[in-house]
């Protein structure tokens, strides 16, 4: 995994709860050295550091997940700025795979981004796919709140199928409120 994707919740973690938390989660997930946006790191450490991170985070895997989702958005932001110029949310979920995610493999050769499908649903909502080797759609959950909050949306998501429940996928049903 890209250590972007470390830097963003290392980001998170130091401007939600503070410079010492992050060294904290560290240690306790047992995971050592400097992450930078360019290095390839094991799955596993970020695995641990979910795991590792504040009871103030989330009482679940999912739940922490989510947190890091959402609060690493002003961290991709600031970092990508482009990416969130004059965009809605209808107009950014279709861009990952076709402008963003294509964009991040420039950037970060080596990088494995998940997939995503996106349609329209009944009214008001979008579906989202989500497949990934990874499976971590609570955080692709989390990116997606924090984006709507970003660019001034209400939405709440259901997630329909889920990979952890032996889905070969997941499905989000995201409904603007």
């Amino acid at each position: 995994m890209k250590g972007v994707i470390f830097n963003a919740v290392q980001d998170s973690v130091e401007r939600v709860l503070g410079p010492d938390a992050w060294d904290e989660t560290l240690d306790r997930a047992e995971v050592h050295g400097a992450f930078t946006s360019l290095g390839n790191y094991p799955d596993a450490d970020l695995v641990a550091i979910i795991g590792a991170l504040p009871e103030a985070t989330g009482d679940t895997i999912p739940d922490r997940l989510r947190w890091v989702g959402i609060n690493a958005v002003p961290f991709l932001v600031s970092a990508f700025p482009d990416f969130f110029a004059g965009a809605d949310l209808r107009a950014f979920l279709p861009a990952l795979n076709h402008m963003i995610h294509p964009e991040v493999r420039k950037l970060y050769p080596g990088a494995t981004p998940p997939d995503f499908e996106i349609g329209e649903g009944p009214s008001d909502t979008l579906t989202l796919r989500y497949d990934s080797e990874r499976r971590l759609c609570w955080l692709a959950e989390g990116f997606t709140l924090g984006v709507a909050a970003h660019l001034g949306e209400s939405i709440r998501i259901e997630q329909t199928s889920c990979m952890h429940d032996n889905a070969d996928h997941c499905d989000l049903l995201i409904t603007f409120t």
